[in-house]
């Protein structure tokens, strides 16, 4: 395949609709809500705690604080870097400093955090259960295409980089 014949920002690929963007089966955040909405259902319909009543509120809300502090640190990365976050949106940076240099996937580690710091908190294994399903869905249908997109846009800085750092932690 000539580079010509490649996918890239501009070129149809897998993972790749034709515009400048990543083509994730939809957006991050809403994948969680989502497995935390279908959770709260379930727990509604058929009760399932997971710890004695009241000992997963202190971890719970420390495990959420810890996340939207990782999600803040990481959002203000991307504005200092002056890329887009939405995934909808074209990248025009890497971001390889604070958490970044730990994770590619840092936002989507604070996304999981936060939703085992809900389930703790509002005592559900169903909710803690699909966050399994989730991150099976964030690998396939979001974070390989993102890594595809990030590929073919930035060559061989983002494939450096992703060899030297984790996909999650």
């Amino acid at each position: 395949m000539t580079d010509a014949d490649k996918p890239g920002p501009d070129k149809p690929g897998p993972g790749n609709t034709g515009t400048d963007h990543a083509g994730v089966i939809a957006h991050p955040p809403f994948l969680y809500a989502g497995a935390l909405v279908a959770g709260a259902v379930l727990d509604w319909i058929v009760p399932l705690p997971l710890l004695a009543p009241g000992t997963g509120m202190v971890p719970g809300i420390a495990l959420i604080a810890a996340a939207l502090l990782l999600a803040g640190w990481c959002f203000r990365l991307f504005t200092k870097a002056g890329t887009n976050l939405p995934t909808n949106k074209p990248s025009t940076a890497i971001v390889t400093t604070g958490p970044y240099r730990l994770s590619r996937n840092p936002i989507y580690v604070a996304l999981t955090t936060l939703s085992v710091g809900i389930a703790l908190w509002v005592n559900s294994a169903w909710m803690l259960g699909l966050i399994v399903p989730t991150l099976v869905v964030m690998t396939v249908g979001v974070i390989r295409r993102e890594e595809q997109y990030l590929e073919a846009k930035f060559g061989d800085d983002y494939r450096s980089y992703k060899a030297r750092v984790r996909r999650w932690l």
